[in-house]
């Protein structure tokens, strides 16, 4: 669904500004990628580029077979462009009004309004289709930016940040329809500074450093890059083991203690008997009331890489 080969862009100026140098990636039918990378990586200039807001330099990018540079109108028929926020909407007007005038900027008016309701049943707005967006609240309001991005049933969603500002109800519910919609064969690329959406949805990632693709892998294999296997968080009453990062080796366990008790926090680079019998010991010898083993996230990784250490 989406091609990009040596994708390059390099703004004018004394010297010239070379945004993007040499970016080469796919996204399949009901692939989610999630792209990430710190400010300045060129991930908003490579998005304006799949959208057809800004040409490359050089270098190619295919939405469903069509160059977006040489048939910049055909690519545009086969997207959905999706942002985070309140933005973009006209709050006087009714949600079904919004949809038709958006819809009616991309193409022939007919067919529309029995379209555009079906985008609304699609992100469970139907019902809501004649109030006006003012009454609506944030995740309302992200789920009619996800309507409007449906209108075309698009082969490739793109979606920037679609769970800023939303409550963790509204975030789950928006998760689960790109995760719909990617299990009904769109294509999916996904960018947020929210690594719980990455961790939830994507099913590979591309990291961009510089301009360039750093890392392009499954989302599992990513993980890894984050040094350890697991983490360990133990909590109990009373004062925490001092001594607990000397029996569990481990010189950069986190210790935290306050009036409710103590946490202790490590990380486990492989399970193996040595460790597994240091922590039966410490469970055996201190009063851990809970134990809680989460494998690493998007987060741990990037937190790795930013330091120097991968």
């Amino acid at each position: 669904m989406l091609r990009i080969r040596d994708l390059r862009r390099t703004f004018p100026g004394t010297p010239p500004t070379e945004v993007l140098r040499g970016v080469s990636f796919t996204v399949q039918a009901g692939e989610i990628v999630g792209l990430l990378g710190v400010n300045g990586a060129g991930k908003t200039t490579l998005l304006k580029i799949l959208s057809t807001l800004l040409l490359p330099s050089g270098g190619e990018a295919e939405i469903c077979s069509h160059d977006v540079a040489e048939r910049g109108g055909r690519a545009r028929r086969h997207i959905g462009v999706i942002f985070g926020g309140d933005r973009g909407l006209y709050p006087r007007l009714s949600a079904l009004d919004n949809i038709m005038f958006f819809g009616g900027l991309s193409g022939p008016r007919r067919h529309l309004r029995p379209r555009a309701l079906e985008a609304l049943d699609q992100v469970g707005l139907v019902q809501r289709a004649d109030s006006r967006v003012e009454t609506f609240s944030k995740g309302m309001r992200q789920r009619l930016h996800l309507a409007i991005g449906l209108l075309n049933r698009p082969c490739l969603l793109m979606l920037d940040e679609p769970t800023v500002g939303l409550d963790l109800e509204e975030a789950q519910r928006v998760r689960q329809m790109v995760a719909t919609l990617a299990g009904a064969g769109t294509a999916v690329l996904l960018t947020s500074h929210y690594p719980v959406d990455i961790d939830r949805l994507a099913s590979r990632v591309v990291l961009l450093g510089a301009g360039r693709v750093t890392h392009d892998l499954p989302i599992a294999q990513f993980r890894r890059q984050a040094g350890f296997t697991a983490e360990v968080r133990l909590s109990g009453s009373g004062m925490a083991a001092q001594d607990f990062p000397s029996v569990m080796r481990d010189p950069t366990a986190r210790i935290l203690q306050d009036e409710n008790g103590w946490t202790i926090t490590f990380q486990v680079e492989s399970w193996d008997a040595d460790v597994l019998t240091r922590l039966a010991r410490l469970v055996r010898e201190h009063p851990v009331a809970d134990i809680d083993v989460s494998s690493p996230g998007v987060e741990a990784v990037l937190r790795r890489l930013a330091s120097g250490h991968a």
